[in-house]
């Protein structure tokens, strides 16, 4: 396995170029197998979950829903406000900004972001109480595309270009996670559920985000500051699939 996982990384190195040093040694960073790992264990659960459950009753997981979800509507909250300061200390420019050129706000973010790539690993939860409730219908092709490719973008994020112009989305998303998974802890409580006005606005939002971090992705390109083109057209990429997927899941 320790050649196979070196192996792995010297082919990534070699594909990808040097890493930025400011995370060398960072938790699950220096490694990809571990996030391979993680996705693939994700899958078959995926895959195996709904089977093992058929023929018993679903959980409640009512209590731990509400903790799970309002502990990641903390997160996020912590997440947004981090960014959202990080980049006004370093004077970030909404067009384009490099990754060397912030001073101490890019050691910020940096910190931030890394809590961001690790939070879609809780994420995975997200689907593992949909199998627990026999909530099979929410695990669509939507949903779990979303979940696992996240994790790993974000590991090369994390690695390649940790700070600069890779703020954008995260801070974003993070924002619309405070809206999502208040909600879905809120609503784990049936009292609650007559008062949650905003559920119908979460698929909006989401859209508007995938629009907007495209567009200023594409001022990166037009307006080029030293940010690694590569990355600027595979986001712009990323972000076409999710309006697709999710805008086909909107209309349903």
């Amino acid at each position: 396995m320790e050649i196979f996982n070196h192996r792995l990384n010297n082919y990534i190195d070699s594909w990808m170029g040097p890493r930025d040093p400011r995370v060398r040694g960072w938790l699950l960073l220096d490694n990809y197998l571990p996030t391979v790992a993680f996705t693939i264990m994700y899958l078959m659960i995926v895959w195996m979950g709904p089977k093992y459950m058929r023929n018993r009753q679903p959980f409640s997981c009512r209590g731990i829903l509400v903790l799970y979800n309002l502990a990641l509507t903390f997160l996020s909250l912590y997440m947004f406000y981090e960014l959202v300061t990080g980049v006004w200390q370093g004077g970030y420019n909404f067009f384009c900004q490099d990754t060397h050129s912030g001073g101490e706000a890019d050691t910020r973010i940096i910190q931030v972001l890394w809590w961001y790539y690790f939070s879609k690993l809780i994420e995975f939860m997200d689907t593992f109480f949909f199998i627990l409730r026999k909530n099979n219908h929410q695990i669509t092709f939507l949903h779990i595309y979303h979940h696992s490719t996240m994790l790993n973008i974000w590991w090369f994020v994390m690695n390649w270009v940790p700070c600069g112009h890779s703020y954008f989305g995260a801070t974003f998303n993070s924002f619309i996670h405070v809206l999502m998974y208040s909600y879905y802890g809120l609503s784990a409580v049936p009292a609650m559920r007559p008062y949650l006005w905003w559920k119908k606005y979460i698929t909006q939002c989401q859209l508007i985000q995938f629009v907007l971090t495209m567009m200023q992705t594409s001022c990166a390109v037009v307006w080029p500051c030293g940010f690694p083109k590569g990355w600027l057209y595979f986001q712009i990429s990323y972000m076409i699939t999710l309006i697709i997927f999710f805008s086909n899941f909107y209309k349903q």
